[in-house]
């Protein structure tokens, strides 16, 4: 449904909303929009869910914050919550026509997220400027929904495109926080080599099991320096096993953290990263030229993580390694392929950057606004 025409909106827009939520990978690409909004003198809100992440982190960064309540619909929640999202949308899209009318948006950018469908499809049908954003090589439910009704559709991944009912889309790319750049990384020669494993701000219980089975098995490697991010739940299980370890005389070089505060300085430091496959860790592998190993968490809605993950190994841009397929040995394997071959680091690192878009956030707020550009 069209909204104003592209130049008054340049001319005349003052607020925007941004809506949506739930995870990182929607709601960190997001602020840096409006982050970039919100330096061209434009007024932003964000539009969340009830019990969302977006919660915690974007009243954090300063932007008004409102939240309508609405659930998970997607094939990963049970029947009855299925049941009780569809019973609760009269109530979802009342409260999104609401906050429509209270904060006279000109302009509406979804992120994904279960928030964004309600208040972009009455944005849409209010006559507001609409434009979604889709993060993952497999559009999400509410993204695929949305894709008849509103003004623009924007994508990461060029694989998405199918998903949005053969609408028109643009190649935008994934905001990534200003921190995280690409570095030179010394030759690896003469030194340890160092990996980096992480599994998000909770971390990845299949991944730790693997991991920490690993560094006290045959297949480990003294050669090696290890940052391990567990997340809160395994934190102090995974710590005692390593301490244990070094009281036994195994000379390991492992350093166990429950969450990791300065990322871009971990990505400069490491040659290869172990780690889950959504949308933001991609992105960022891209900004910082990282060769890794990618292991998509089962369960995510759609099963996006292992699109996502595909999609760079088709690329040439990662190594693949399936949850039901990750062992102690896969693993080793995995990793012993890029030790002892300096190469095969350097060519995924070339490859991975080719899927960096250090202007998407700009790119993208210049669509919000009705053009091209900022």
């Amino acid at each position: 449904m069209n909204g104003q025409t592209n130049g008054d909106t340049n001319s005349q827009m003052s607020r925007v909303v941004i809506a949506g939520g739930g995870t990182g990978g929607h709601i960190y690409p997001g602020l840096a929009v409006a982050k970039v909004l919100r330096d061209l003198g434009h007024e932003v809100f964000w539009v969340g869910a009830n019990g969302g992440l977006e919660e915690k982190i974007v009243a954090r960064e300063g932007l008004p914050l409102h939240l309508i309540k609405i659930g998970k619909l997607h094939h990963t929640v049970g029947f009855w919550t299925r049941i009780k999202t569809l019973l609760g949308f009269p109530l979802a899209f009342f409260q999104a026509l609401k906050l429509i009318l209270k904060l006279q948006p000109a302009s509406v950018l979804g992120v994904g997220g279960f928030a964004s469908g309600p208040f972009l499809f009455v944005a849409a049908l209010m006559g507001r400027r609409t434009v979604i954003w889709e993060p993952n090589a497999k559009a999400g439910l509410t993204n695929r929904l949305l894709a008849k009704v509103v003004d623009e559709r924007l994508l990461v991944f060029d694989e998405a495109a199918k998903d949005l009912s053969g609408q028109s889309a643009h190649r935008v790319g994934l905001p990534v926080r200003s921190s995280i750049l690409p570095v030179v990384r010394s030759p690896l020669k003469g030194r340890p080599f160092r990996i980096l494993v992480f599994g998000g701000s909770q971390g990845a219980r299949a991944i730790n099991r693997v991991i920490s089975d690993w560094v006290g098995s045959n297949h480990w490697s003294e050669a090696i320096e290890l940052v391990h991010q567990t997340g809160r739940l395994d934190f102090e299980e995974t710590q005692k096993k390593y301490a244990e370890l070094v009281a036994k005389g195994r000379k390991i070089s492992v350093t166990c953290l429950e969450y990791i505060h300065d990322m871009d300085a971990r990505y400069a430091w490491a040659d290869l990263i172990i780690c889950r496959a959504g949308a933001s860790t991609a992105a960022e592998l891209a900004a910082a030229g990282k060769a890794s190993i990618l292991v998509p968490l089962p369960s995510a809605a759609d099963d996006h993580q292992l699109k996502n993950a595909k999609v760079f190994e088709a690329a040439g841009a990662a190594m693949l390694i399936e949850q039901k397929n990750l062992s102690v040995e896969s693993l080793s394997r995995g990793v012993r392929s890029f030790q002892d071959d300096p190469v095969l680091v350097e060519r995924l690192e070339q490859a991975v950057r080719r899927f960096a878009s250090p202007q998407a956030a700009a790119v993208i707020a210049g669509h919000v606004l009705g053009g091209s550009n900022t």
